[in-house]
Order: structure tokens, then sequence, then C-alpha cells
């Protein structure tokens, strides 16, 4: 396995446990931050800024679509942080806000949310860690 598709599924896997982790923890806290992020045009586009960065990063450096689950799952999750990204910057902030996170359901399904970022994390670190690099000679 390409060493840079282990070094993703970890990094990848392991954001997602922590922030699950964190989001759990105050259910309310989490809510209003979102709910009021998605609330400022401002917050919107600079957020995603960054997460345009973070997908072009993920896809300009790991775009294979053949081999491993893990892989494909890897560059999935690239192609869908770069289009979330896009979202972002080119949506008003209440349209956003709405199909991003959810909308006003955000809070009725906001456990299912962490539930399949943890269940990400646990997948994309278990694998990753458990993968051994392929040999350069």
């Amino acid at each position: 396995m390409p060493a840079r598709t282990i070094f993703l599924a970890k990094l990848i896997g392991l954001y997602c446990i922590v922030i699950a982790v964190a989001m759990s923890i105050d259910k309310p806290a989490t809510v209003n931050a979102i709910v009021a992020l998605v609330g400022s045009p401002p917050l919107v586009f600079l957020v995603g800024l960054i997460v345009v960065a973070a997908g072009l990063a993920m896809v300009l450096s790991h775009n294979v679509w053949r081999g491993s689950a893990l892989a494909v799952a890897v560059t999935l999750i690239g192609w869908l942080t770069l289009v979330k990204g896009a979202l972002f910057l080119f949506t008003p902030a209440p349209a956003a806000g709405g199909f991003i996170v959810w909308g006003a359901a955000y809070e009725r399904w906001f456990y299912l949310d962490v539930a399949l970022a943890f269940a990400l994390g646990i997948y994309l670190t278990y694998a990753g860690f458990r993968a051994t690099p392929a040999s350069t000679t």
C-alpha cells in the first residue's frame, strides 16, 4: 500500500475520532457553534477557503480510484471535502448551512452525525495502522 494512503488514512481517521468525541462531550455547545457559524457569511466564506485548501491538497496528492478500499475511501473523502468547501464558497451562507449541516434537523440527527464520523475514524485509523507500506526497492 502506498505510504501516502497510509498516512492520510491515519490522519483523517484520528481527526474524525477526535472531532466526534469533542462534539459528543457538549452537544448544546456544539450545535450552537455550528448554527452560529453557518449563520455568519464571513465565517462560512472563511471555512470554505480552508476546506477547499484541504480538499485540493488531498485530491492533488491522492487521486487513486483503483486498488484497495482504503485508497478509494481516502480519495473519495478528498473529493467530498473539496466539493463541500466549494459549496461553502459559492452558495449563500443560509443555503450552505441548510444542506451542509442538515438545516433545522441538525440537532435531531446530531448523534448520527457524530456516530458516522466516529465509525469512519475507527475504520480509517484501524486500516491505516494495520496496512504495511509498499516496498520502494
